[in-house]
């Protein structure tokens, strides 16, 4: 194994703070340091997590010598977190989504390729058991052609966002309401992209118009998006057809999940369960492949499905130099593109429109 590595937790708060102990007990981890600017919060944390190198400021933690950054930041800075902390020399894992905008995109490739750092994008979908087992399914050859797939992240507003947007934003909260649906995409899109192999070339999508009084989706807000749900048809490289739902105003429990449909055989997660399906009927599965072992200190139970303490050990297994991260920087634009440019074609009424390709 490599060389034990030093990591700079930027941003551990709510969620951020569930991988503090992750990163901390990996055994390719030699120093963990601590990064907020809310220091209340930097105090509590260094406290519970008995950590002792704490920072007030990402400047600060990028003037250090520690070798990589974990950017739990607020969502619509992660692209620029990235691109700074890339410019100053270190390693870079990021929470979702990697990108709001297709300048993003195109930056935070640049940075990566002009730096030659580690670029990992902490999507857990990607590390989720399904979509291990149904990656492993797709290379023996059992969905035979994949030819259509579905992919959806139904969350709505009132499961827990309006309490988010009111803690982040103090009493301006509603100005920020109303994110278009299409900008959170990584959840839904990574799974059918990352099973099948290729990536989404074009896409038609249309959005629900919202008509609930509470005004959480409006024209005066920071984006003046009024689609509380957006779908979306895309075209992917493989041939294959996949949909696409981002769903805010729904009833339904919270969920992220995919289908994947292949002339041979199909897999099938939804609120209901998880069924593995051919020409003579299904069977329930409970998916268990996951990927490769992990250190007995990650053996332990993690967020989003388990997904947690395998994200981060592909994170820190890249930066000590065995392996390119799964979620490259890539994939992690290529999950984010197809939702910005499915946006832009709900605003066109549908119009068919390219997603640019950064392979």
């Amino acid at each position: 194994m490599g060389s034990r590595i030093s990591v700079g937790i930027v941003g551990p708060g709510s969620f951020g703070g569930q991988f503090v102990a992750h990163f901390k007990n990996h055994p390719l981890v030699g120093r963990v340091a601590l990064c907020d600017a809310n220091s209340r919060l930097l105090s509590a944390r260094a406290r519970e997590f008995q950590i002792a190198e704490t920072y007030g400021s990402l400047e600060e933690l990028l003037a250090s010598d520690i070798e990589a950054v974990a950017i739990f930041t607020q969502h619509w800075l992660h692209a620029s977190h990235a691109v700074m902390s890339l410019k100053a020399g270190k390693h870079v894992y990021s929470a979702v989504p990697a990108c709001r905008t297709l300048e993003e995109c195109d930056a935070l490739v640049s940075m990566v390729r002009k730096t030659g750092l580690v670029y990992m994008l902490g999507e857990t979908t990607v590390f989720r058991p399904d979509a291990a087992f149904c990656r492993r399914k797709a290379q023996e050859g059992a969905f035979g052609e994949i030819v259509y797939c579905e992919g959806e992240y139904i969350h709505d507003i009132s499961h827990g966002l309006v309490r988010v947007m009111q803690e982040r934003y103090g009493q301006d909260w509603r100005y920020y309401t109303g994110e278009p649906p299409m900008w959170y995409p990584t959840h839904s899109v990574s799974g059918p992209v990352y099973i099948t192999g290729s990536r989404m070339t074009e896409v038609s999508a249309r959005g629900w118009l919202d008509t609930d009084p509470d005004g959480y989706f409006r024209q005066d807000t920071e984006t003046g998006n009024l689609f509380s749900n957006e779908i979306a048809l895309f075209r992917m490289s493989g041939g294959a057809v996949c949909r696409i739902a981002e769903m805010r105003r729904v009833g339904h429990p919270t969920h992220e999940g995919f289908r994947i449909f292949g002339t041979k055989g199909s897999y099938l997660w939804d609120a209901s369960g998880r069924r593995w399906c051919a020409k003579d009927g299904w069977t329930e599965v409970v998916p268990d492949q996951w990927y490769e072992p992990l250190p007995e200190e990650l053996k332990v139970p993690s967020g989003h499905g388990g997904s947690h303490v395998y994200m981060v050990h592909e994170f820190v297994m890249s930066v000590a130099g065995m392996r390119v991260p799964r979620t490259d920087v890539v994939q992690a634009v290529g999950y984010c593109a197809p939702g910005i440019v499915a946006h832009q074609s709900a605003q066109r009424d549908g119009e068919l429109l390219k997603i640019p390709d950064w392979e």
